[in-house]
């Protein structure tokens, strides 16, 4: 039986004839510049900007505008079911909330507000290493939510093991590990105010309260934050790392093991053959390569690569319940929301970030059945034309 989504549509024009609007828009552009107005400029900066001319984050937007869908009719629609199967388990929708450093920039609940609407509306959180809120305290916030953790993989044995162990202690059941960003790429809406949050300590709770981080440190955080600092830029990543090295995280990971930030279907089938479970098609929503491929565009060829030997997952430039019809048409099995939901939260933290989500689902609903589905899984490129 399906939940029907779209049933937010219709709470929302019956609360209209009261004379109440909803809390938040439901337009998707209206939505950053009404988070704009509410967020430090810095802070909207970040979440916002891109890499260089951000060409690529453009690039992933345009492309889902050269993906038209076809309305198809009178089939049978009025039960709809948006689950899906991933990982042996049945997650309600094909939607994730996209790993997002620092969200105390948007809002002081950040990753906490957006876990309690992960456990609200079903949707898994994926936890950003570099999250404003540490592991224990997200879980402990809300319980009941799906959660996944996101590895920025450090270049230190002993800490990369902490983490992992914590997350599994807090019943994460995912392990999602960044590919690509081994290096901070040029951003100039950061760079031109000197901007970086975790030189400033934000973003950075995972590792304040880690004792393996702790052990590393010449001297307490809370008297040498400086030296804090410097001592997480040297060990955040590890530009050295190869295909070679996927197997050391398969052997201390043992629930599934999701490589993102595959954009070639070269890397995609080596993925695969390193021993991951799934793969996010992803350029990190343009912010690690000025000029990029659009993720979009990426898709299509990764799922003809290894679409028949692993799950594929897709993130970068999703806005919409359309948008997440095409991602999932071109081969996706699901998708990660990103920049959306962190406006949400920005404008009313858990309140804003079940907003976005619910409106987001109820136009993913409404569009499956107005191309003539009933499931994502019915979905495949017939319903596209290039346009």
């Amino acid at each position: 039986m399906s939940t029907l989504y779209a049933g937010y549509q219709d709470q929302i024009y019956r609360s209209g004839t009261a004379g109440r609007r909803p809390p938040f828009t439901t337009d998707h552009s209206r939505l950053e510049r009404a988070a704009r107005d509410v967020m430090a400029p810095q802070a909207y900066g970040y979440i916002a900007g891109a890499a260089g001319s951000e060409a690529t984050m453009r690039a992933n937007r345009a492309a889902f505008d050269h993906h038209g869908l076809v309305p198809r009719v009178l089939r049978d629609v009025s039960e709809r079911d948006l689950s899906i199967e991933l990982f042996g388990s049945r997650l309600p929708t094909p939607l994730l909330l996209a790993p997002v450093g620092a969200l105390g920039l948007a809002h002081p609940d950040g990753e906490i507000a957006a876990a309690r609407a992960a456990e609200e509306t079903g949707v898994p959180l994926v936890l950003s290493t570099v999250s404003s809120h540490s592991i224990e305290e997200v879980a402990a916030a809300a319980p009941r939510a799906r959660r996944w953790f996101q590895l920025y993989w450090p270049n230190d044995t002993e800490l990369t093991l902490s983490l992992l162990e914590r997350a599994v202690a807090n019943r994460y059941e995912v392990l999602v590990v960044t590919l690509d960003a081994f290096a901070l790429a040029w951003r100039p809406r950061d760079l031109d105010r000197g901007y970086l949050p975790f030189h400033r300590l934000h973003g950075l709770a995972n590792y304040l309260t880690d004792p393996a981080f702790r052990h590393l440190l010449p001297k307490p955080a809370e008297t040498d934050p400086a030296g804090a600092v410097q001592r997480w830029s040297e060990l955040f990543n590890d530009a050295s790392r190869t295909w070679a090295s996927i197997p050391f995280l398969r052997e201390h990971w043992h629930g599934p093991l999701v490589l993102k930030g595959i954009c070639h279907p070269g890397d995609a089938r080596a993925a695969v053959d390193s021993g991951a479970d799934a793969i996010v098609v992803s350029n990190h929503g343009g912010r690690q390569i000025d000029g990029g491929v659009a993720a979009l565009d990426a898709l299509e060829a990764v799922v003809a690569a290894v679409g028949d030997r692993t799950t594929v997952l897709f993130d970068s430039g999703i806005r919409t319940g359309a948008d997440t019809v095409k991602a999932l048409a071109l081969g996706a099995r699901a998708v990660l929301l990103g920049r959306p939901y962190v406006y949400g939260l920005a404008l009313g933290g858990t309140k804003g970030v079940i907003h976005v989500l619910r409106g987001l689902l109820a136009e993913l609903d409404l569009t499956l059945a107005m191309t003539g589905h009933r499931t994502p899984a019915a979905l495949d490129p017939s319903v596209l034309v290039r346009t």
